[in-house]
């Protein structure tokens, strides 16, 4: 097994897939090979046909004719020789991509993507993706679907689950580190490009307007961070942006992400995106679609086939020039090149150890579990000497902490709140268990079982949540409360008199105002995957002290969406003393969970904010010293992060945006003086002459364990 961890240089991958080529390798012939291939087998090459994780004969009749450049979702060592065998048989011999959503995990399932994020730990997420692809090329997989990229600012939007959250900062930094970690064993793609999670309304597919200031600043950061940091390919995106569908947006993948970024790997459509130009009403007719997404710069269409089948005739008809099929078509074969698949077509590596994906899979739930709130230091709890209830219909589901795309997670890998408290635990306590309802119940009957169950308990632990497939695509929610009679489960167990902790297990943000008021230990545990159980077990019993933080924002109602931190001012700021500024009338203007919050089972004080300079240039980096001392009984991790504000600028500029974090452990009393920097040029905007700029001017600084709080100090540009 090869164990480079050497950076990623554009597309050419590095170490284990690297190692394969040859001296003279087939890049020098792809010209040669491009002028012996007929005008229907360049189109096959821009085909990529879904499978039912094993090719059919149709499909593999397609790869023998040289008709398909590649498979979505065939897996499995056996499936993907066949495969390629096909594809070798061919006039060509031209192997072929496969495919497949690998988004948090092959077999091993890991936390979420948003869940990772809110471990504000790139390299433990790196960790993660590099597992994740080792296990999928294992498995013949030799192309993943990730990272998806997309900042959300609207939890109703059900894909907020597979992203970063709503910073583009954190967005970057994750993007980076899950094209790196994916691609020393698989081609990566970014998706979905883009604006895609600025859908209208939250409802996935759905227009997106905006102007072209926040899709600079905010939407696309995470993608030009992916493109420096060598992702093989891009998918567009199902949406429009400004009446422009993005898979037939010459301006997006051409001028932007090709001429401007300087990307050189090749774009792929989402499923059947390219056909959906009909439906966006931007195209009549299937080779018109087809016609607008190659020549806008979409080299390969997913499902659809119309590349393959449409396309033809108006290439041999001048309507598409010979060179733009010749051009998306040497994409796609030096994709293949750089993935060493012309030398060894059916390069095997062994599967990772079962036992280390595990446990990198519980460090990585352990690190994204969120402690929400801890009133009266219910938690951690004592471990022996006590009754512990275990409620609610996902403490003993074995499917639900899989999340959505979890590739193929099996649920009989997974270990369970209930599983993981009673190994924890073991003969020390005795753990009671009803379930009181399913996840959509609309009954009660099950309620009398987790009362009693309660009140013979010195503690009630209650796990509540969505189910796996209620997030993720084509999964947008109106309601963000708890789904079913779960709420008032909650509130006849909390009417017991029991201590209640309630674990969350969900894809997006929940809105639970009544158990923010009542209960008393709230922990955000997202979907986690196979380790969710032991995770969670380790953090209510203290043997891994929390430091998760959010990764977005966690409104008090509904009414109040979209809210996100980086927000700009407006000339009416809230104000309590005028009634004539921008707030409800109802509620605080504030979030109930701010970005970056964040508990720990011990405390942290943090002073003596100071800069190596007040007064910086254009080319000066900007280094912010800060003391942290815990101030507690527990060794812990805290989060440190720096927030800028431009105080006056020739555009409004956000109240707060994230340029910096780090993460940091500490011993009780112990206390540790650490630096951050930022690039004065990673100040810049979107200025009002369509470039980005940063300005002279005064800057205030914040530097604190989450976006609503911390210390403040002053610095300028010049």
């Amino acid at each position: 097994m090869c164990e480079s961890r050497a950076p990623l240089i554009r597309v050419l991958l590095v170490g284990c897939l690297t190692a394969a080529l040859p001296a003279a390798t087939p890049a020098q012939h792809l010209d040669s090979l491009l002028a012996r291939m007929t005008l229907e087998e360049k189109l096959g090459q821009l085909h990529l046909p879904s499978a039912n994780q094993r090719a059919n004969r149709e499909q593999l009749d397609l790869a023998r004719r040289g008709l398909a450049g590649g498979f979505l979702n065939v897996h499995g060592r056996e499936a993907a020789r066949q495969a390629q065998q096909a594809a070798l048989a061919a006039r060509h011999k031209i192997p072929l991509l496969l495919g497949l959503d690998v988004i948090h995990g092959y077999r091993t399932t890991f936390p979420i993507p948003l869940a990772e994020a809110s471990s504000f730990d790139p390299e433990l997420v790196e960790a993660a993706a590099r597992m994740a692809g080792r296990e999928a090329r294992a498995a013949g997989v030799n192309w993943t679907f990730a990272p998806m990229v997309d900042i959300a600012r609207d939890p109703r939007w059900g894909r907020i689950a597979e992203g970063s959250g709503e910073d583009p900062y954190l967005g970057s930094v994750m993007a980076a580190a899950r094209v790196r970690g994916f691609q020393e064993h698989v081609l990566a793609t970014v998706k979905h490009f883009a604006a895609y999670g600025a859908a209208e309304a939250g409802r996935d597919y759905n227009t997106v307007d905006m102007s072209d200031r926040t899709l600079r600043d905010i939407y696309l950061p995470p993608f030009k961070a992916a493109v420096d940091a060598g992702v093989a390919s891009v998918m567009t995106a199902f949406n429009d942006i400004g009446g422009v569908p993005a898979s037939g947006s010459a301006w997006l993948t051409d001028t932007l992400l090709r001429r401007e970024w300087g990307f050189d790997g090749f774009v792929v459509s989402d499923w059947t995106s390219v056909l959906e130009l009909l439906q966006h009403g931007v195209a009549g007719s299937r080779a018109e679609a087809g016609r607008l997404a190659l020549t806008a710069g979409v080299d390969m269409d997913m499902v659809s086939g119309i590349y393959l089948d449409s396309l033809a005739a108006l290439v041999r008809a001048n309507r598409i020039p010979l060179a733009v099929v010749d051009t998306a078509v040497k994409r796609i074969l030096r994709a293949k090149v750089r993935l060493g698949l012309f030398t060894d077509p059916y390069r095997e590596i062994p599967a990772p150890n079962a036992n280390a994906a595990r446990a990198l899979a519980r460090r990585m739930a352990h690190a994204s579990i969120v402690l929400l709130k801890n009133e009266g230091n219910v938690l951690p709890l004592a471990r022996s000497a006590q009754t512990i209830a275990v409620i609610g219909p996902l403490a003993d589901n074995q499917l639900e902490p899989l999340g959505p795309w979890h590739a193929q997670g099996r649920r009989q890998d997974v270990v369970t709140v209930l599983a993981g408290i009673r190994a924890h635990v073991g003969t020390s306590a005795q753990v009671l268990h009803a379930a009181g309802c399913a996840i959509e119940d609309t009954a009660t009957a099950g309620f009398a079982e987790a009362v009693a169950a309660a009140r013979r308990a010195g503690v009630a632990i209650v796990v509540l949540g969505e189910r796996h497939d209620m997030s993720g695509e084509a999964a947008s929610r109106t309601s963000l409360g708890l789904p079913g009679v779960q709420q008032r489960l909650l509130e006849a167990v909390h009417a017991t008199g029991t201590p209640v902790v309630l674990v969350l297990m969900n894809g997006r943000p929940l809105i639970l105002e009544w158990a923010a008021e009542r209960v008393p230990a709230i922990l955000e545990t997202w979907f986690l995957g196979v380790e969710a159980g032991s995770a969670i077990a380790d953090v209510l019993f203290g043997t891994v002290n929390p430091s998760g933080r959010l990764p977005v924002t966690i409104p008090r109602t509904l009414g109040q969406i979209p809210l996100y931190y980086n927000h700009r001012n407006t000339g009416r700021p809230p104000s309590d003393s005028d009634k004539f500024t921008s707030k409800y009338i109802d509620v605080p203007v504030t979030p109930r969970y701010p970005f970056g919050y964040g508990l720990s089972y011990t405390t942290f004080a943090y002073r003596d904010l100071k800069l190596a300079a007040a007064r910086l240039g254009q080319r000066d980096t900007l280094r912010a010293s800060v003391t942290i001392a815990n101030t507690g009984r527990r060794e812990g991790t805290t989060v440190v992060q720096l927030y800028v504000r431009d105080e006056v600028a020739s555009v409004t500029r956000p109240v707060r945006e994230l340029k910096a974090f780090q993460r940091v452990t500490l011993r009780p009393g112990e206390s540790r003086t650490v630096e951050l920097r930022v690039a004065v040029a990673d100040l810049a905007f979107w200025g009002p002459e369509r470039r980005f700029v940063v300005e002279p001017g005064s800057f205030r600084l914040f530097v604190g364990p989450s976006s609503a709080e911390g210390l403040e100090t002053r610095f300028e540009v010049r």
